[in-house]
């Protein structure tokens, strides 16, 4: 095998994801909800119950709806992470998932490769978000749109490598609903998205050093720190090591020895 013959599956499987993204436009529109009801309507809410104006995570005192906002981006990324491994569950039982790894290229490749095709989508709507967010008066410093870029993609690795990982595991397309609301809330709510840190410190120690323990929290910190041109290296490190975690541990989980053919294998004896 070439250069040129990964470089084609590559490109293949990118664009496969992307013309799947274009067709389903319905998926696109519930990725923006969410965020944006979180955005337009609870940030009010809480702002008025909690007397939360201004908060001072950092240097500069911003308001709450900045606070929040890469939080959501965050939660953009944590929805098609699970939405991408739903596709990759129906995939597997019409077979094209069974395809793709027969093709003669390391498996590693081909699901590094299927996890980047479903972050890049993700990109589409976080710009998106961010764009009306500014019509809302969510002003950021104009470089921090660019910045933030391989934050949203290190983050967006991750968050979809934990997706492959769980759809590695799941048997039946039903059972997968179940499986993603009791990964998705627990993860964004125990979190730094909505609340800063000291502030959980203050009402909870149990859930602050819950949220300490959350990948999710190093993911929003990498992005709020690179929407203002920093980068923490903590969270930096935390997302990248966690993202080879899963990664591999979704690739051994695919290897037909050891995961999707041995448990049907198994399940058929």
């Amino acid at each position: 095998m070439t250069g040129r013959h990964y470089a084609i599956a590559f490109g293949g499987i990118v664009w496969r994801e992307l013309l799947r993204f274009v067709q389903q436009r319905e998926r696109f529109f519930a990725s923006l909800v969410r965020p944006l009801v979180w955005l337009l309507i609870f940030a009010a809410g809480f702002r008025a119950a909690l007397g939360i104006s201004i908060i001072p995570p950092y240097e500069t005192y911003i308001t709450y709806d900045v606070y929040i906002t890469p939080g959501l981006l965050a939660m953009i990324q944590l929805f098609n992470g699970m939405q991408n491994s739903l596709s990759m569950v129906y995939d597997r039982e019409m077979g094209s998932m069974r395809v793709l790894m027969m093709a003669p290229l390391p498996r590693g490749f081909l699901l590094l490769s299927r996890l980047f095709a479903g972050v890049a989508v993700s990109l589409v709507p976080v710009y998106v978000f961010l764009v009306v967010a500014y019509f809302f008066g969510i002003e950021l410093p104009p470089l921090g749109y660019v910045a933030v870029l391989p934050a949203l993609l290190l983050t967006g690795m991750m968050l979809g490598a934990l997706g492959m990982l769980l759809s590695s595991t799941i048997k039946q397309l039903e059972n997968f609903a179940g499986i993603m609301n009791f990964v998705i809330f627990p993860m964004f709510f125990a979190s730094s998205a909505l609340y800063p840190l000291w502030k959980i410190q203050e009402s909870s120690l149990i859930l602050y050093q819950i949220c300490n323990l959350n990948p999710f929290t190093y993911a929003v910190e990498l992005v709020r720190f690179a929407l203002y041109l920093e980068i923490n290296w903590t969270a930096l490190l935390v997302v990248a090591g966690t993202f080879v975690m899963f990664l591999a541990a979704a690739i051994i989980a695919y290897d037909p020895a050891k995961g999707i053919q041995a448990r049907k294998a198994g399940a058929g004896g």
